[in-house]
């Protein structure tokens, strides 16, 4: 007879320890609250992110420091004009056996073999070298001289870039950016938090965050996470707010028509609902809400949107469209019969 998961157990250990956690980071990194917990949700959602922000806002320090809260292996990539995709993934060299003098093959693995991967300035780096990333955040393998060679479980990206306007950068290709389950934008801190930053920074010590987690309770939490039930509405209240983005889909509202070049696809869907769950689970709760769709809706669709450039003329960015659209997108099944009368 097989054990049935306990998974409101495992639901309680995790609400321990998101505050354990929370409490590690904050010793080390001054508040970015939200942004702790949305990467947190992407790491429950065995998925990745990308953050984005201009530089010396923590993100690096943000992203170390959870990896050691964790206690996964961590490696970091500096992404740089000159980066090639073998620097990631590993390549093949010769290797002579000195006994026979018989030359093979032998792989060495790149620093993308880890459980956490920090792609540093991801968009410093040009397409070729992104997209070495690809196969890796997809398939959690690498293929190199025929041979695939599997990801250590769990494996996630956590990927940092600056703004786009910013010289010396290149925009992700919307394949890959498809590929990141939120783009989780990181703002100038508060004033009370950016006087403790310079307070801390500047003084004679910094604090050392210890594990929180093992790779082992990691990889549990996030199997429960997957078990976490949705009904069908919270479901379709997702694929409204998705096919509300697509030109001529009868979902899609009136402000948008002619504003968007391309609109989300099933991914985000799918995005919203694992994410949702993810957000359930951290705060403790059994089963995912239309609420929770609703609070993870901005990252998960903000880099999945393109307006036009009359849209952006207008002041209608992607955060604008997603922040409209849910105010105007119902929210159950009840509002929409009602609707049509």
């Amino acid at each position: 007879m097989t054990d049935v998961p306990d998974d409101a157990a495992t639901l309680v250990r995790l609400a321990d320890a998101w505050t354990r956690l929370r409490t590690a980071v904050g010793g080390v990194v001054v508040g970015q609250e939200e942004v702790i917990e949305q990467v947190m949700l992407c790491i429950l959602a065995r998925s990745h992110a990308i953050l984005e922000g201009v530089p010396g806002l923590a993100k690096t320090l943000l992203v170390s420091t959870l990896s050691r809260c964790l206690g996964v292996r961590f490696n970091r990539i500096q992404f740089t004009p000159d980066l090639m995709p073998t620097d990631i993934t590993g390549t093949e060299v010769i290797q002579e056996d000195k006994a026979t003098g018989e030359r093979a093959f032998r792989f060495l693995p790149g620093p993308v073999f880890a459980n956490l991967l920090l792609a540093d300035e991801i968009n410093r780096t040009p397409p070729k070298t992104q997209a070495a990333l690809l196969e890796a955040m997809q398939e959690r393998h690498v293929t190199a001289g025929g041979q695939v060679h599997a990801l250590p479980d769990p494996f996630f990206v956590l990927a940092t870039q600056n703004p786009v306007e910013q010289e010396g950068t290149y925009p992700l290709p919307e394949a890959q950016q498809d590929c990141f389950l939120f783009k989780i934008t990181v703002g100038y801190p508060a004033w009370d938090d950016e006087m403790e930053v310079v307070r801390r920074t500047t003084g004679a010590s910094r604090p050392a965050p210890s594990a929180v987690l093992s790779a082992d309770e990691l990889r549990a939490l996030q199997d429960v996470v997957r078990r976490i039930p949705v009904a069908d509405h919270v479901i379709a209240y997702a694929l409204r707010l998705v096919r509300a983005t697509r030109q001529g889909d009868p979902c899609q509202p009136a402000f948008l028509a002619n504003k968007l070049s391309w609109g989300a696809g099933p991914r985000a869907a799918q995005g919203l609902v694992l994410a949702a769950k993810a957000r359930a689970a951290l705060h403790g709760r059994p089963t995912a809400t239309v609420d929770d769709v609703a609070a993870v809706a901005p990252p998960v669709l903000r880099h999945r949107l393109a307006p036009t450039f009359e849209a952006e003329a207008e002041g209608l960015s992607a955060d604008a469209v997603v922040e409209r659209l849910l105010r105007e997108v119902p929210r159950n099944d009840g509002a929409i019969a009602a609707a049509r009368g």
